[in-house]
């Protein structure tokens, strides 16, 4: 082949070739967010969102994480997909920390990192150049109108980043993955019986835990159950103990932060309590301990969702 006749096909497929293209946009808690390019500085909060970066291989775009160390335990397999990326802050980073990381773009969420009318907030972080992703789920701790939680937090959040990231392809077969997986606990557990749920994150004079915004309703009722404090109008906070027992519920959630102890000290309050240990949940014994970045937003979510449906409804898994 002549090499101008060479040259010319080897255009002709590289127009033929998809391009992503920048700018683009994105809708965020009510905002639009434009990119005219990928960001190159990012700095990524907590244990959820980074994962949810790592199953695209952001790495090489990111400048750093924080809000890892100061509250959890990770995995091995968290610590090599970060790397050599540096934790700039253990808890929550100050704007100092963000602009000595020269970064230009933040993913964190109100309470993730951010705090309403604190130093660190997308329109403060706006003025010194730096655009801000606010996790999905989180929009309901400032905005009360957010729909109730589902699967969608998740899945519009990882396509979101793949479209600022310019990895629009990689993250929707991540999510058609992600779908195919929980396509399949909803019909193994078409028909049963959905069984209530109590999330039991922290505290002993009031529970903290998960209402009608936040992720673990939807993990629930992705694997066939219901939140008994579902119909709450909050995201992660606050209730009464009278109010969970009264529910009755089936079936405990504790969330696990020290990797597969934490959950003893939980359970073990519940038992003694006057008004939890009479619930069917405590004493039929029936729970499972989940980690922190399986009950927040997050690649972790679907493997939960599977490990949950069985839990809730092993009788349907029996014979697969």
């Amino acid at each position: 082949m002549r090499r101008s006749a060479l040259l010319a096909l080897l255009g002709s497929l590289a127009l033929a070739a998809p391009a992503f293209a920048f700018p683009v946009s994105v809708e965020n808690c009510g905002r639009t967010l434009t990119f005219d390019h990928a960001p190159r500085r990012a700095v990524v909060h907590d244990l959820n969102m980074s994962e949810m970066a790592f199953a695209l291989h952001l790495q090489p775009e990111m400048a750093g994480v924080t809000g890892i160390s100061g509250w959890y335990k990770t995995t091995p397999a968290f610590d090599r997909e970060r790397g050599s990326l540096p934790e700039l802050a253990p808890k929550y980073p100050t704007m100092e920390t963000l602009l000595g990381a020269n970064a230009d773009f933040f993913f964190a969420g109100w309470y993730y990192g951010m705090k309403p009318g604190g130093e660190v907030t997308p329109d403060t972080l706006s003025e010194k150049g730096i655009q801000t992703y606010v996790l999905t789920e989180s929009c309901a701790q400032v905005d009360k109108t957010r729909p109730r939680a589902s699967m969608d937090l998740l899945y519009g959040d990882e396509l979101a980043l793949g479209t600022i990231f310019g990895k629009r392809a990689e993250a929707e077969s991540l999510v058609d993955g992600w779908k195919a997986r929980l396509a399949k606990v909803s019909d193994a557990v078409k028909g049963e019986p959905p069984v209530s749920v109590f999330v039991y994150d922290s505290g002993e004079d009031k529970p903290f835990t998960s209402g009608k915004f936040a992720m673990p309703t939807a993990l629930i009722e992705a694997a066939g159950g219901t939140n008994v404090l579902g119909d709450l109008e909050m995201s992660w906070g606050t209730t009464s103990w009278e109010d969970v027992a009264v529910k009755n519920p089936q079936f405990l959630i504790l969330l696990d932060y020290q990797d597969g102890a934490g959950y003893a000290k939980l359970l073990d309050f519940l038992k003694q309590h006057p008004a939890m240990k009479e619930t069917d949940a405590v004493r039929n014994g029936r729970f499972l301990p989940l980690r922190y970045e399986e009950l927040t937003p997050g690649p972790a979510n679907i493997p939960a969702v599977e490990a949950l449906a069985k839990a809730l409804h092993p009788g349907a898994f029996a014979a697969k």
